[in-house]
């Protein structure tokens, strides 16, 4: 059996792209669902109403006369709250991504390295002059850094997470003594928390 992902991952580069689309086509559904619902209420059928073809329209009409519901309309109201909370979540996430992406995070040189801000990979790497030894690999494993061959470095997805693992980890700390978070701008607070 295949499964198709549609879930719009942060480090998509056409992430607020896609996420704007999707609010789109949410909106247009809300507004053509409350204009059918009211259009029912008003005539007792769904024929004739603007932007609903004869098929369709028959079509809800026989759903509502089988349906075993109180809600007697064409578009249940759990849909049409669960497609506004959609509608909302998706502003929130875009609000997100943007406030995100106007982040310019900055790199940093420490006692054997440096650390860079790879914005085309989303990344933040850490280049080391030489091999790191068995014990920090582990460090930097633990911690969440993967080795990339074709980079010849070790990364994580750039974002404020990575920033706090990086304070966590001696060997890397900046030759300023600053923390990594420290260096880097500071992120817009939430109004709240997300789920």
């Amino acid at each position: 059996m295949s499964y198709k992902n549609n879930a719009i991952s942060s480090d998509d580069p056409k992430a607020i792209e896609k996420l704007t689309e999707k609010l789109h086509k949410c909106e247009t559904e809300q507004e053509f669902m409350k204009k059918v619902n009211v259009y029912y209420k008003k005539n007792g059928t769904c024929v004739g109403c603007e932007g609903v073809s004869d098929e369709l329209a028959a079509k809800l009409d026989e759903n509502i006369k089988q349906a075993y519901s109180w809600d007697k309309q064409p578009f249940p109201s759990y849909r049409l709250t669960n497609n506004n909370a959609e509608i909302r979540r998706l502003k929130k996430r875009i609000e997100n991504l943007t406030a995100t992406q106007n982040t310019e995070f900055v790199g940093w040189k420490f006692n054997g390295g440096e650390a860079v801000i790879n914005e085309d990979k989303n990344r933040l790497q850490l280049i080391f002059d030489e091999k790191p030894s068995e014990e920090q690999r582990t460090i930097l494993k633990s911690n969440g850094f993967r080795w990339a061959p074709s980079d010849k470095a070790w990364q994580r997805q750039l974002n404020h997470n990575a920033f706090y693992a990086a304070n966590r980890i001696d060997f890397i700390k900046p030759e300023s003594d600053e923390k990594p978070t420290d260096l880097q701008p500071k992120a817009p607070k939430k109004t709240e928390p997300e789920r």
